[in-house]
């Protein structure tokens, strides 16, 4: 490992803060909230490590994640959601859960790099953080990893969406400031069961 280089670990993730509101700006980025397990995955002397929130192991439940992980820079840790799709491409817990036997698509989602090849990035602002998502991790992966967008539209247009797709809720993060993320749930939209997803 080249000198200055910190290896990569499991760190706890930054967990949402439930807020009965989500405020308007352009300091505000907003993505959907998916309905899966949060996992953390890292590249540590060559080595690749899928970890549930609980720092579980997930590397021989979603072996196919693993694999895409193989190019990860090494000494690197992203932060993400492990998701299900059905038929339609929707989310959907159930189909995780059931995803053995009925073979669905699972995607991971990844929304946050906490080190780049053994520089610990955590303290720059989100929107640092996702430039480097972007330009130094995305591009060296391949399906299933998928980055979890930024939406671009406005909030009421953003909570009809989540309303008419029966998302759990929305989540946000201070773009230009390094805080925790909140999530909102959307009146009308579908709550996800917490069974399950403490992995």
């Amino acid at each position: 490992m080249p000198t200055g280089q910190t290896k990569a670990r499991f760190f706890e993730p930054m967990l949402l803060q439930r807020t009965d509101s989500l405020p308007k700006g352009a300091n505000w980025a907003y993505e959907v909230k998916l309905d899966g397990y949060r996992a953390l995955a890292m590249r540590t002397s060559g080595k690749v490590h899928l970890r549930s929130r609980r720092n579980k192991d997930f590397n021989t439940r979603y072996p196919a994640i693993v694999s895409a992980l193989a190019t990860l820079p090494d000494e690197t840790v992203i932060d993400g959601e492990v998701v299900a799709l059905d038929d339609s491409g929707w989310p959907s817990f159930s189909a995780l859960q059931d995803y053995v036997s009925s073979k669905v698509p699972i995607v991971y989602y990844v929304f946050d790099v906490l080190m780049v090849a053994g520089r610990n990035v955590m303290s720059e602002p989100a929107s640092v953080r996702r430039d480097l998502l972007r330009r130094e991790i995305l591009p060296k992966l391949g399906e299933p990893i998928r980055e979890s967008p930024v939406m671009g539209a406005s909030l009421p247009d953003l909570i009809n969406a989540v309303r008419a797709h029966g998302f759990e809720g929305l989540w946000r993060s201070a773009w230009t400031a390094n805080t925790n993320r909140a999530s909102a749930r959307v009146p009308g939209a579908r709550c996800g069961s917490a069974q399950g997803k403490n992995s």
